[in-house]
């Protein structure tokens, strides 16, 4: 059986406290790994003070460097990685090759973004004591960075996590999920091959308490979340630094209009709600169609489902994979149940085998309904009716969450209002709220979050602002 230490300032450190990692499909152990205890965190934050020292002063072609050869290494191992990942995360072949090519893509931004930290010069003379001043603003690393990662996305967004922490001179402690440590265990190893001061390098894997106490430690400058919103809160609310951003998640809704594309709009919402098995922060959820294609596009909906390959991740052919665990699959069973009960009616799926859900598709829900109103992180949509389109715009915001959202129109003025009013970090016209590209800003409002993410803007969550005063002498 593999067994996979963690790794302590550069250093891989095995411990007596292990455990299993199972194939979400099969149940069969794919490895252990060591967890980490309180004396190997201590010893990962003093080493990462120190290693912070060293990386600052690292120039930004060096950082660059890095970054491109580990990401030269990252494409050498791609197919250990996309192995990982299937194996892991029960993550559909196709998907995992998705997901390992956008991670390498991810990094690469990371370096191109390392050589264009820039500042600014300000004229301070706006008022008569700053006569003969100027400003010169620059950024700088904030020192030690944690990043902590879901099961969903283990590679591509601990990179997200990594990449732009390395570009600004950063020290990094990179928490991975506990059911999906491997594949950001082998990006850890990667980085220290590709040169990264090894002090500045941890990658622990850690009982939600102890990353907890990383959280609260006044040695770390910033903390990157991505998970949950209760976990992600409380987070914050221990946070010892100011610098916390937070991704944590939604109920993302889609607009269907009369005037779109209905086959496209059938085929993304599909690809969106159940690619993944749903297990997307940013997967479709709620789907709001005008009145007079409701019918056209529901049977085409269903259609498409009923076409869906359901089973091994490790098959090429397979389109939906497990979920993560037997229990949250009985926890989303339980949301469609719940809701069928209170008068929704299951059109297409819903059946349970162990770890895999037939995708569902609900009608007739109500937005109390825990399908609509919570993040049910499952192959789950529900399909609503509406009349106006400034009604499906308030019922897309009718939602403690507001990460992105889609819009089917072709008209530029409804496009706007959508634009205008819709409260979502992101509003994608003429594509689902799963679309996301790497280097764009990405990040939510309300209980979806603070910050953002995307390399260019993690930068500026990991270093800080400083002015530097001159006076003509």
């Amino acid at each position: 059986m593999d067994e996979w230490p963690c790794i302590v300032g550069g250093r891989e450190r095995k411990t007596d406290d292990r455990y299993v990692i199972r194939n979400p499909f099969s149940g069969n152990s794919i490895g252990q790994v060591c967890r980490c205890s309180g004396a190997d965190i201590e010893d990962s934050l003093q080493t990462a003070t120190a290693g912070a020292a060293e990386t600052a002063l690292l120039p930004a072609h060096r950082r660059a460097a890095i970054l491109r050869r580990l990401a030269e290494l990252m494409t050498t191992h791609r197919e250990e990685f996309v192995s990982l990942l299937i194996a892991e995360g029960g993550k559909p072949r196709r998907n995992a090759e998705g997901e390992t090519a956008r991670a390498i893509e991810t990094i690469l931004i990371s370096a191109e973004e390392s050589v264009r930290i820039g500042g600014e010069v300000i004229p301070l003379d706006r008022t008569v004591p700053g006569e003969g001043c100027v400003g010169i603003v620059q950024r700088f690393p904030v020192g030690v960075v944690l990043g902590i990662t879901p099961f969903n996305f283990p590679l591509n967004l601990a990179c997200h996590k990594l990449g732009p922490a390395v570009a600004s001179g950063n020290a990094i402690i990179l928490k991975p999920a506990s059911a999906t440590p491997f594949s950001s265990l082998l990006l850890g190893r990667l980085l220290l091959e590709a040169g990264y001061p090894p002090s500045a390098v941890s990658v622990l894997v850690c009982r939600p308490d102890d990353a907890e106490v990383l959280a609260a430690d006044p040695r770390i400058g910033c903390v990157s979340f991505t998970g949950s919103p209760d976990v992600g809160w409380r987070l914050r609310s221990r946070a010892s630094c100011g610098k916390v951003t937070l991704e944590l998640g939604g109920n993302g809704a889609v607009i269907v209009h009369e005037d779109s594309d209905l086959s496209r709009a059938a085929f993304r919402i599909i690809e969106g709600g159940f690619s993944q098995a749903g297990q997307v922060c940013i997967s479709v959820q709620r789907v709001f169609v005008h009145r007079p294609v409701y019918e056209p596009l529901l049977a085409r909906l269903c259609e498409l489902a009923d076409a869906l390959v359901i089973g091994d991740p490790a098959d090429p052919k397979t389109d939906v994979g497990p979920m993560i665990s037997e229990e949250a699959a009985q926890h989303a069973l339980k949301r469609i149940n719940d809701a069928c009960t209170a008068g929704a009616t299951l059109v297409r799926g819903g059946t349970l085998t162990g770890s895999l859900l037939q995708p569902a598709i609900l009608t007739g829900t109500s937005g109390g309904m825990e399908v609509n109103c919570r993040e049910v992180f499952a192959p789950i949509i529900t399909v609503t009716p509406y009349d106006r389109f400034e009604e499906a715009v308030d019922a897309v915001n009718d939602s403690v969450y507001g990460l992105q959202a889609g819009v089917f129109t072709r008209d530029l003025s409804r496009a706007r209002y959508a634009f205008s009013r819709l409260a979502v970090g992101t509003v994608i016209i003429g594509d689902i709220p799963t679309f996301r590209v790497d280097m764009m800003p990405y990040g939510g409002v309300k209980r979806s979050g603070c910050g953002r993410e995307g390399p260019r803007y993690a930068i500026e969550e990991m270093t800080d602002a400083r002015m530097m005063v001159i006076r003509d002498l």
